[in-house]
């Protein structure tokens, strides 16, 4: 996932830019911005497949403890 040109973004360079902060300080607070903007949308979407995944099979009430489940 590549937004590190959306308007957004932008926004925040030139809004950060026109402070009295150094200009890689500025840029540095951007870039953070949107890694923790990407890594917030990729632990949503994760969350989402595993929410999504259908649950294990029930254990058989039958000799337990004498089968190998490989599915697990």
């Amino acid at each position: 996932m590549n937004i590190s040109s959306t308007p957004a973004v932008q926004a925040a360079t030139a809004a950060a830019a026109s402070s009295s902060a150094p200009a890689g300080a500025v840029q540095a607070s951007v870039q953070l911005r949107v890694l923790k903007k990407a890594l917030d949308v990729q632990e949503n979407a994760a969350a989402a497949l595993l929410e999504s995944l259908p649950p294990p099979p029930p254990v058989p009430q039958g000799m337990l403890g004498t089968r190998l489940d490989v599915y697990a």
